[in-house]
């Protein structure tokens, strides 16, 4: 086959990210939308690097990620190609069915499109229950009774997440109670300091309410956290922990470089201050080394199929530096006793189940296409995104205010959430929306949803002051 003709274009998909990193997003959307397909063969690295307008190494860089990722395959004299698709689960369950198609359209919070996994889920959840002995189920849960969960999260890891093996992990009642559990265990004193991204999930912040912690604001830059004020929030404070999601903030899609990781992992080190980094969002195209590989005595990782596979999974994994483990599995046997063999059996049958990756896969491929009709839309207010990650930033003209934009959508039945329910007290104020994916909406419902609210936008409401 020849080499394709269709050449990504970085200028159309404007945002903060590294080159490598939009040419790699460039790939994914032109192979979601059709522009590319299985078998093609892609330009060879400085051909594509010329056209585009990048060094040969960015290039490169891209490809490998896609190859890394199975998204494109390479072989030496051969070429570059965009993978063949896995057959996907037989059947596929498009689950129209359960498609609303009356009421309000909610873009509050990213909503799984069920492409198989929830029949799988019914079915294996049976057999789990029909094999386990009985007095498994007469027990309290226990390190024996999680341990093929823990293995199949071991098997999981990125290597990016650094050094690890199955007694570093701990199973959670989901990615929040993992990031409580590891407060609860480092915390120390009557009243400690956390930092938090000032633009970030406001779960930290309920977790900090839990603990009866400070949460303090270290603002981003375009790199990531400002590791000024970041260090001076440290000294001035004695803060002991930070919160982060370093591979996608949630709501802004925005990854913080590797450069800047390094930074803000030497200030840690120096001053003794953990960092979670929760990577429940699971980024394919990984931009660097989660904190706890750069910080392998304070860094901790946080992991759940909540948003790869599905929410009702109420299971979570926490990686904890090899010095913490004991003290976070007794923090766990304090809390709850661990997480039931209900659950850690059957996300170490779904995990070994052959259907999954093609679930995955077929999950995420919706989630770009509607994550693509959103940027595509908005192209002109360089929306923030991450390719596979159910939600889109949108910052808005100085035309809205954003509460004024979420009710005036709530007005024509779309509901989306504000900046202001992802900002610190101390935060500077952002007028912006996070609108997420909802994959229980049928494609054409969602698309006239996004082109109401571009309409939206396009048509503010005069206003007078008096």
């Amino acid at each position: 086959m020849t080499d394709t003709t269709w050449v990504p274009d970085l200028d159309a998909l404007p945002d903060r990210r590294p080159k490598y990193d939009r040419l790699a997003a460039a790939i994914r959307t032109g192979i979601a939308g059709g522009d590319l397909v299985p078998g093609q063969k892609l330009p060879p690295v400085r051909d594509l690097a010329w056209k585009v307008g990048v060094t040969p190494g960015t290039a490169a860089r891209a490809y490998r990620l896609l190859t890394d990722a199975g998204v494109l395959t390479a072989g030496v004299g051969r070429g570059t190609y965009v993978a063949e698709t896995k057959s996907p689960p037989s059947p596929v369950l498009l689950a129209e069915h359960v498609f609303d198609a009356s009421g309000d359209v909610n873009l509050f919070s990213p909503k799984m499109p069920d492409l198989g996994q929830g029949h799988l889920i019914a079915t294996l959840a049976a057999q789990v229950v029909a094999q386990m002995p009985a007095d498994r189920l007469m027990r309290y849960p226990s390190r024996v009774t999680d341990l093929a969960a823990r293995q199949a999260c071991l098997a999981g890891l990125h290597a990016d997440v650094g050094p690890a093996d199955v007694e570093d992990i701990v199973a959670t009642n989901g990615g929040q109670n993992a990031i409580v559990l590891i407060l609860q265990t480092i915390l120390r004193g009557p009243a400690p300091v956390m930092l938090g991204d000032a633009i970030s999930y406001n779960g930290f912040r309920s977790a900090a309410e839990m603990c009866r912690a400070e949460l303090m604001a270290v603002p981003w830059d375009d790199e990531g956290p400002d590791p000024q004020v970041f260090e001076n929030l440290v000294r001035q404070h004695g803060a002991q922990v930070y919160c982060t999601a370093s591979e996608v903030n949630n709501p802004t899609g925005q990854a913080t470089s590797f450069a800047r990781r390094q930074q803000i992992a030497a200030i840690a080190k120096v001053h003794g201050v953990h960092v979670i980094d929760d990577d429940c969002y699971a980024r394919i195209d990984r931009v660097g080394p989660s904190y706890r590989a750069l910080l392998p005595d304070l860094g901790w990782h946080v992991a759940s199929p909540s948003k790869t596979i599905s929410p009702a999974l109420r299971i979570g994994f926490a990686v904890a530096p090899k010095a913490h483990a004991a003290a976070l599995v007794r923090s766990a046997i304090g809390q709850s006793f661990g997480v039931s063999p209900l659950l850690t059996d059957l996300y170490a049958a779904l995990m070994r189940s052959p259907e999954i990756d093609g679930i995955v896969q077929a999950v995420r491929a919706r989630i770009d296409r509607d994550v693509g009709v959103v940027v595509t839309t908005f192209a002109d207010c360089a929306p923030g995104y991450a390719p596979g990650i159910p939600f889109v930033w949108l910052v808005l003209p100085r035309t809205w205010r954003a509460n004024d934009f979420v009710a005036a959508a709530k007005a024509r039945g779309i509901h989306l959430k504000s900046s202001e329910s992802f900002l610190h007290r101390d935060s500077r104020m952002v007028h912006a929306v996070r609108i997420a994916v909802n994959g229980l909406l049928a494609p054409d419902r969602f698309d006239a949803a996004i082109a109401d609210l571009r309409d939206l936008m396009d048509t503010p409401a005069a206003r007078i002051s008096v």
